[in-house]
């Protein structure tokens, strides 16, 4: 009795496949976003068709389409593209609804609950550091008011030191040392030389402790949240300067641990790509 069911192709029944995009086109919409960064902050036509293994009339619709709806601008005069509004306009978002402090929020409170202290975590903003979340340790929050959206100035605590000590001297020259710098204490550096030494250390040791420099009640150790080599912010435990003082060195190997489990959370998924613009 002959067969009649229709021949199929590809691999038998219970072969194994590798993983495929669910949406090939989105996907290479997404990587190709994905692509713009600081290294590399523009990409032409010829570079995407190039890098993506793409025809050029392929990557250019790829390019219009991101460009179409705002995640992409192009220069008129070089013909290449960077990212546009609505990048911008989808991060703010993400961060306003509470998408990034539900994002750190666990690795925060385990870091309270070991240290016995209070736990945030802080961004860049301009010549400051935000609060954006934090967690509250055994005894309960350190100010009657919450501390997310809190600003630390650059040049004083820890907080802030441990984020401007990572940048480029040029870049951190340019940021502090063209305007004022306030006192909120008798410990608050406001000299350049003395300032860069405490930068100096951060990247030498990898964390800052302060006592008083910006809060006269508060002491502070923090270290560097980087994504690859690049820091974009800080992991902190504050307390008053007796509940840190004693502990300062205990807690050093808790909150390094902690700051590379917020970079590896904070690190988007890149994927490889290879010929035809495919990624894996």
């Amino acid at each position: 009795m002959s067969d009649n069911r229709p021949a199929t192709s590809g691999p038998p029944p219970g072969a194994a496949q590798a993983p495929r995009p669910p949406l090939q086109t989105a996907d290479r919409l997404l990587s190709l976003l994905q692509s713009f960064d600081r290294d590399r902050p523009e990409w032409g036509v010829s570079d995407v068709a190039k890098e993506f293994g793409l025809d050029k009339s392929v990557a250019q619709r790829l390019l219009a389409a991101l460009a179409y709806r705002g995640f992409l601008v192009s220069d008129p005069r070089s013909r290449r593209y960077r990212l546009g509004p609505a990048v911008w306009d989808l991060a703010r978002g993400w961060e306003r609804d509470g998408g990034l402090a539900g994002l750190v929020m666990p690795v925060l409170q385990r870091l309270a609950d070991e240290s016995d202290a209070s736990a945030l975590f802080a961004v860049p903003d301009g010549i400051h550091l935000r609060c954006v979340a934090a967690a509250d340790g055994v005894h309960g929050p350190l100010r009657v008011h919450g501390l997310a959206g809190e600003l630390y100035p650059a040049h004083a605590g820890a907080t802030s030191r441990a984020y401007f000590g990572m940048l480029p001297p040029e870049d951190r020259a340019a940021l502090l040392y063209s305007r004022p710098m306030g006192r909120f204490g008798g410990r608050t550096l406001t000299d350049p030389a003395a300032l860069e030494e405490r930068f100096a250390e951060v990247r030498r040791v990898g964390y800052a402790y302060s006592e008083g420099e910006y809060d006269p009640e508060t002491a502070a150790l923090a270290a560097p949240v980087a994504v690859g080599r690049r820091a974009v912010g800080t992991l902190s435990v504050v307390g008053s300067h007796e509940a840190l003082r004693s502990r300062r060195a205990g807690l050093v190997a808790p909150l390094l641990r902690s700051a590379a489990d917020l970079g590896r959370l904070l690190t988007p998924r890149r994927p490889r790509t290879v010929r035809g613009g495919e990624a894996r």
